[in-house]
């Protein structure tokens, strides 16, 4: 056999570029068939500008809308949130004038409501847990809580 006829054998070297070739034209495939919206792009841009790596997360374990049993007769009543990250309890009220809510058991706090990347509203919290906002969230929020060392990030809802 001549040298003309042999096929060079393909080294991991070359399975990489290859791969990194192909990946780069499926990219460029996507980006034009099927692009991601900006609107996507940037709420995703904005859940990773909030993220606490070290945060626990606050699992809702009680939502009056979903939850709860209608009263007959009431037509406004205010939404009730619970949430739990180990011992640690918040109860939300949201209302039109705003939150109401208790951390349990009662500890000192820094709360803020997040409504987005650059939306976040301080909220003080007394010596028994209690805290409110005159505020009402638009749009979906989370709570940070700041409770010493250890930060709880609550579930994003919408009101």
């Amino acid at each position: 056999m001549s040298g003309y006829d042999e096929v060079p054998e393909e080294g991991p070297a070359d399975d990489e570029a290859a791969d990194g070739l192909l990946e780069e034209e499926l990219r460029q495939a996507a980006a034009v068939l099927d692009p991601v919206p900006d609107v996507l792009r940037q709420l995703a841009l904005d859940a990773y500008a909030l993220h606490d790596l070290d945060a626990k997360i606050a699992e809702l374990t009680f939502d009056s809308l979903v939850d709860a049993l209608p009263v007959r007769g009431v037509t406004d009543a205010p939404r009730m949130l619970t949430f739990r990250a180990g011992e640690v309890t918040v109860d939300v009220e949201v209302t039109e004038d705003g939150l109401i809510g208790q951390v349990l058991p009662p500890r000192s706090a820094r709360i803020e409501v997040l409504g987005g990347p650059q939306t976040v509203r301080p909220v003080a919290v007394d010596t028994l847990g209690r805290f409110t906002s005159d505020t009402t969230p638009a749009g979906p929020f989370a709570l940070r809580l700041r409770t010493g060392a250890e930060v709880i990030v609550t579930e994003w809802l919408r009101t």
